[in-house]
């Protein structure tokens, strides 16, 4: 069983990228799926958590409106659009699957059966 996020890079502050989580060995569609990221020195933060069925997503208030989730289940395959990057989003991501968790009436992805590797985001100004 394997997690793997790809996609990441270096680009310039306004730019974009998509970044792919790709399970082996389990199907994607049927755990909640959350990308984190992790900068150096700080702690990691939950940006986006999406529903087995894709029909609800959480994220952070400081990607909203930049970023979007999307799920292509016959490549077993979650995707995060990120749009309009700028040098704070500069990070490790990575993708998680697992059950849902509701705090405070939000769907959150804090329960976490698999672990992803992650791929480096770094946006320059």
């Amino acid at each position: 069983v394997q997690l793997q996020a790809s996609g990441g890079g270096l680009v310039q502050a306004g730019g974009s990228l998509r970044l792919s989580c790709v399970a082996s060995g389990f199907r994607l569609e049927y755990s909640a799926i959350g990308w984190f990221r992790q900068a150096p020195g700080k702690a990691r933060e939950e940006i986006s958590c999406t529903t087995s069925s894709g029909g609800m997503t959480y994220y952070v208030d400081s990607v909203k409106g930049r970023f979007t989730v999307s799920r292509d289940n016959a490549n077993n395959t979650v995707y995060l659009q990120m749009n309009n990057l700028k040098p704070e989003d500069t990070a490790d991501y990575y993708c998680t699957a697992g059950p849902l968790n509701i705090i405070s009436g939000t769907i959150r992805c804090t329960k976490t059966d698999w672990r992803g590797k992650g791929t480096q985001v770094t946006v320059s100004s």
